[in-house]
């Protein structure tokens, strides 16, 4: 137990710095950073566990901060242990700063997760300890079992909806292995919370089967007792209910209170409300990036404690390790990212299947083969499929994290994001399985998966309007251009920054699956049928698949006219061929699961599959966008350009124009 008034004092020079940061970036967020101070600086003084000399010990603590505009404080903490020099903090939200506006995942700096959209950060630290959970249960290794998952989270990320899956979902599973600060100090950007929320969130957590402690979020020694409680508790997951103090030791220009002011959670200071408050808290406002000679010693001495603890718990490891030379090798693997071995000529696939039935034979192959592999559904497990995964396993359940499928209940996103920390925390791969158009659910999470660069593996089913019966709600039309964007969009490495998937038939959909799990730098996404589809002609070449794009067996050389599609409208081209083939008109008919893919290619390559100047025509279940950048501008593209409508998807294909015989119209149209 460290002297109050040391650990006080480190709780002001975290409050100083961010302070600083802001008024020189003169822009950012002072107010949550400074009363969160004293919650983060115990965390990180008396109870989080890292190694100083190894930032990637697999059976470290992880801290995941949920509110990124509070990135001064974490970033102030993070230069208290060595992470950050003090010239670097001075360069908040500058170009090319390692201290970007809202903190951006980097293990060797001690960020875990990138932050920004509220709510999401703490739904991948609930993934991070059902990941911990999931290793502790496949490799018997006590690392695991020891690890603490912390989360820190704001009034705003309690009110985003994601917080209700997050809640549900760790105190069913009995996650006690986290740990999550809830900073209520009442003031929000623009108003106080009371003015937008009256719920009793203690009450709420505890539905949800929480331990609930509430204390001051500035008080020493109350966070302490409260963090021992948690670590104690050995059933449930832990909310510490902390009311702090917004903008917490600031002053006005006229050195009068300026905390509990909606002003200082946005915005710098200013003038002299920024010096007087820098004196109110020690510090010289012409110097201020400092770190105070007790707080130094107050890490130094943390440092050597850690070194005790991690040596302690590494030998551990060691023993264990030497007892299970198998297990500790395969553990080395997973955490390193390695592809994993899968037997792909094994996977026997039904002719004329649905593509959804397909991915099913591959997930039941995954199960078997890749053993740190978690599979989750959003309640559809029968439906998506996700079920073939399903049947080679068990789901997970409090206190038996033995098997390896996530039951994530009605929550898109929600699964998502836990699917997201869960490959935050290392050592896991994780996919997850819904329909298509509820997509529309997950953006936010597909788009911090692919900016973080997490390979997650999003299945979508039911890919288009032939969900039929369902009618409009369900029949994705635009959904198939939204998530194609994010092949365009290219990440901080210039990759793709997601790879997409749309299998033509079920032996496709085995190439494509081995595409997903080779890929270890980005998201990939399936997007898969409802609806039985035929094959492509005898003899194609599947493993084209890997280019993207491809040239399908039984294609004529130098075609009057080019075919391009993706998915079951494959298949429809390869009927239309035949009519157009009747009547002397050489056909080629072009594969392309993947534009993204493609289009990585080497100019030569997409030459030879879509020659400049050639006639294409491109046929598309979604919106005609989807195919223009293939087609070009002599060519056309045959699409649906309104909501769906509800039918039999083959009353629909009649009805809608996807046909052999309206692909024969359409080009015939174009000779």
């Amino acid at each position: 137990m460290n002297n109050q008034q040391v650990m006080n004092h480190a709780a002001d020079n975290i409050r100083i710095l961010a302070a600083s940061m802001v008024e020189k970036a003169k822009s950012g967020h002072p107010g949550g950073a400074m009363g969160g101070a004293d919650f983060i600086n115990v965390l990180y003084s008396e109870f989080l566990q890292y190694d100083p000399a190894n930032p990637k010990w697999e059976g470290r603590d992880r801290f995941f901060l949920d509110p990124g505009h509070m990135a001064p404080m974490l970033y102030s903490q993070l230069a208290l242990i060595g992470k950050f020099s003090l010239d670097e903090l001075k360069q908040l939200r500058q170009w090319e700063s390692p201290t970007p506006g809202h903190p951006e995942v980097d293990v060797m700096r001690g960020i875990e997760n990138t932050s920004g959209p509220l709510g999401q950060g703490h739904v991948f630290a609930v993934g991070a300890a059902i990941a911990a959970k999931f290793l502790a249960a496949r490799t018997g290794n006590p690392t695991f079992a020891k690890e603490t998952v912390y989360a820190y989270i704001s009034d705003g990320g309690v009110q985003e909806e994601i917080s209700q899956g997050a809640g549900r979902i760790a105190g069913c599973l009995g996650l006690d292995n986290l740990v999550m600060f809830y900073d209520s100090n009442d003031i929000q950007l623009s108003t106080e919370t009371k003015d937008v929320t009256t719920e009793d969130t203690a009450m709420k957590y505890r539905a949800w089967n929480w331990n609930v402690i509430e204390i001051n979020g500035n008080d020493c020694e109350q966070i302490r007792e409260a963090l021992n409680q948690a670590k104690a508790e050995k059933q449930r997951p832990t909310l510490i209910i902390g009311k702090c103090v917004m903008g917490k030791g600031a002053r006005k220009d006229d050195n009068s209170s300026y905390e509990h002011n909606c002003k200082t959670h946005g915005a710098p200071l200013g003038g002299d409300a920024y010096k007087n408050t820098m004196v109110n808290l020690g510090a010289d406002p012409e110097n201020p990036f400092v770190i105070f000679d007790d707080v130094k010693e107050l890490y130094a001495n943390r440092e050597a404690e850690l070194k005790g603890i991690v040596a302690a718990r590494l030998e551990e490891e060691k023993a264990w390790a030497a007892a299970n030379p198998e297990k500790a090798a395969q553990q080395a693997e997973w955490f390193s990212g390695a592809v994993p071995q899968v037997d792909w000529t094994a996977i026997k696939q039904k002719a004329g299947d649905a593509t959804r039935n397909a991915s099913a034979a591959v997930l039941s192959a995954l199960a078997e083969q890749v053993p740190n592999m978690i599979c989750a559904s959003a309640d559809l497990s029968n439906s998506d499929k996700t079920d073939g995964f399903l049947k080679k396993t068990h789901a997970f359940t409090s206190g038996d994290f033995s098997g390896a499928f996530f039951q994530a209940g009605v929550a898109e996103l929600t699964m998502a994001c836990c699917c997201i920390g869960m490959m935050l925390h290392g050592g896991v791969i994780a996919a997850c399985g819904t329909f298509f158009v509820f997509s529309d659910y997950m953006k936010p999470a597909v788009r911090m998966a692919a900016l973080m660069q997490i390979p997650v593996k999003f299945i979508w089913t039911h890919d288009a309007f032939r969900v039929g019966e369902d009618g409009p709600t369900h029949e994705p039309v635009e959904q198939e251009a939204q998530i194609r964007l994010m092949e365009k969009l290219k990440n901080h490495h210039g990759q793709n920054s997601l790879l997409v998937l749309r299998p033509a038939d079920s032996e496709e959909t085995t190439a494509c699956w081995k595409l997903a799990m080779e890929n270890t730098d980005t998201p990939s996404a399936l997007i898969l049928s409802r609806q039985n589809i035929e094959m492509l002609p005898e003899g194609n070449d599947y493993a084209q698949a890997g280019k993207g794009a491809y040239i399908v067996a039984g294609s004529e050389e130098n075609p009057d006219v080019i075919l391009v599609a993706s998915g079951s409208e494959v298949s429809t081209l390869v009927a239309g061929a035949a009519l157009l083939r009747a009547d002397g008109v050489k056909v080629r008919i072009v594969s392309c699961p993947s534009e993204g893919l493609f289009r990585s290619q080497c100019p030569d390559y997409q030459e030879q599959v879509l020659p400049a100047g050639a006639k294409i025509f491109g046929l598309t279940a979604g919106l005609p966008v989807n195919l223009q950048g293939l087609v070009g501008a002599n060519g056309k593209v045959f699409g649906l350009e309104s909501f769906g409508f509800s039918a039999p998807y083959k009353v629909l294909d009649e009805k809608l124009g996807f046909t052999a015989q309206n692909v024969y119209n359409q080009v015939k149209e174009m000779l």
